[in-house]
This record gives C-alpha cells, structure tokens and sequence, in this order.
C-alpha cells in the first residue's frame, strides 16, 4: 500500500514538473523578447584613447555577411600617435533565438588560413572603473602575417571568455530577463620584433574599447 502511495506521489511529481517545463518552452515561444535601446555600431568613437580612426569602416562581402547573420557589426582600424596599429571587430545580435549566434574565432580563423597558437585567458580592466573581465589571447599568423588577437563574448551586462558559459548566460537570461542579445568582441594588433609589446597594446586598446562598448552592447 506504501509502495503505490509513493508512486503515485513520484508520477504526480513528474507529471506536474512535465507540465511546468511545457509551460515555461511554451511561454518562452509566445512572448517576445525584450528589446532595448542602443546605438548603432557605425557611430562608435573614432577616437578611443590615444588611438584613431584610420580610413573607413571595412564591410564584409556578401557572402561572409550571410554566415556572420549579425544584425549590426563594426570592423575597423585604428592606429596611435606614435604608430601602433589596432583593429577591432564586433558582432552584435539583438537576439538568438533564431538560431543566428556569434561565431567563435577558433572556428572562423583556421578555415580561413590562420595557424592559432600560444592560447592564454587574460584578465581586461576597463579604466572607468567597470569590473575587470576575462578574455582570450591567441597568437595568430597567416604567411608572414602574424598579430595578436585578443576575444570576448559580451551582452546583457556581462562579458565572458568561455562561449560555453556564454551559451549558458544566454539561455538563463533568456528566460528570466526575456533577452538573448549579445556580441562577439575582437581586438588585433600586428606583432612585429616584440611580442611582448604587441600584447601590452592589444590589452590596453582592448580596455579603452570596453568602456565604449556598453552604448552599443547594452547591459
């Protein structure tokens, strides 16, 4: 008699927990995200720092655009006073529910023909006073081409080098605060007879772009 008391309290469990799954994917459906004000990429600061625009924005051809799917990108050069040389990318998607997502470099890069070496998860500390954050270093060269690379994922107040807990912050914000928007952030600086110099320049600009960058990627 026991026995059948404790299955049935055991199906009841499971039946009641079925159905607040069922309602929660089926309320996650219907309503539709949050959507917040932002700026446009196009107008981020040509002056960060030290560091100017150099030329005009870069764009992607078509073809590249249609694998990216970001709703908004910036890829731009900057160069310093005294010639220090930065470029900087960043991928916005104002949801992710679509299936379109940020694409991770470690999957970009090598199909491209650059060699990855040299990983490292640095610590980036934005000079206003926003909280210090990881993010990923990687020495990169194709032919003769060999630069510094330094990455994050950012969106909805949080910035983080793991994709893996980038995929998961999403999920959990999706459901608790209705938003899945976010951003893939790329820092590049050309090594040449330093490495060590080019990953203090890479490192810095990455800070000085961290404090911009929440008018765009909103917290």
């Amino acid at each position: 008699m026991v026995r059948g008391i404790n299955s049935a309290w055991r199906f009841g469990i499971l039946l009641v927990v079925l159905l607040a799954g069922g309602i929660v994917v089926n309320a996650w459906e219907y309503l539709d995200e949050t959507r917040v004000a932002r700026t446009e990429l196009r107008n981020f600061p040509g002056t960060i720092g030290e560091f100017r625009q150099l030329g005009v924005d870069d764009r992607f051809d078509t073809q590249t655009e249609s694998v990216l799917r970001a709703d908004d990108y910036l890829l731009r050069n900057y160069r310093s006073q005294d010639g220090r040389l930065a470029s900087f990318y960043v991928g916005y998607y104002k949801t992710q529910r679509n299936g379109a997502t940020y694409h991770s470099p470690l999957n970009c890069l090598p199909g491209s023909g650059w060699d990855m070496s040299n990983p490292k998860s640095v610590m980036i500390a934005p000079p206003n006073g926003r909280t210090a954050f990881p993010a990923n270093e990687y020495l990169i060269q194709n032919g003769r081409d060999r630069q510094l690379m330094v990455y994050w994922y950012q969106g909805r107040g949080r910035a983080v080098a793991s994709e893996y807990w980038g995929k998961v912050y999403t999920v959990w914000d999706s459901l608790r605060r209705r938003r899945s928007d976010g951003a893939m952030v790329r820092v590049s600086v050309p090594v040449g007879e330093s490495e060590s110099d080019a990953v203090k320049s890479a490192e810095a600009f990455a800070a000085l772009i961290a404090t911009e960058l929440p008018a765009f990627i909103p917290d």
